[in-house]
């Protein structure tokens, strides 16, 4: 696989590993997505203040209002934050 494909299964598996904790195994529940950020995310999770900014994440994520975010609105967080991470184009 190239490094994109491999990208892209590791994201995938980075989902599923968390949305299996609980529930529904095709989305994560809010306790799933703070796991999943605090574990595979630390650099960002250590910047936010309080629950108060996973509870603002997670609205800010649902965009179907289940309570629960699927994998198109995880994808949506994972490409907002790689694009905030690049900094090699210059900014509009």
């Amino acid at each position: 696989m190239s490094q994109l494909e491999t990208a892209m299964a590791i994201l995938m598996q980075s989902f599923d590993k968390y949305a299996c904790a609980e529930g529904n195994k095709c989305t994560l529940t809010k306790s799933e997505l703070k796991t999943l950020m605090e574990t595979e995310l630390p650099s960002f999770m250590k910047n936010a203040k309080d629950q108060g900014e996973v509870d603002k994440l997670m609205k800010a994520l649902d965009h179907n209002g289940d309570g629960e975010v699927d994998f198109n609105e995880f994808v949506v967080l994972v490409a907002a934050m790689t694009c905030v991470c690049h900094d090699r184009c210059p900014k509009k």
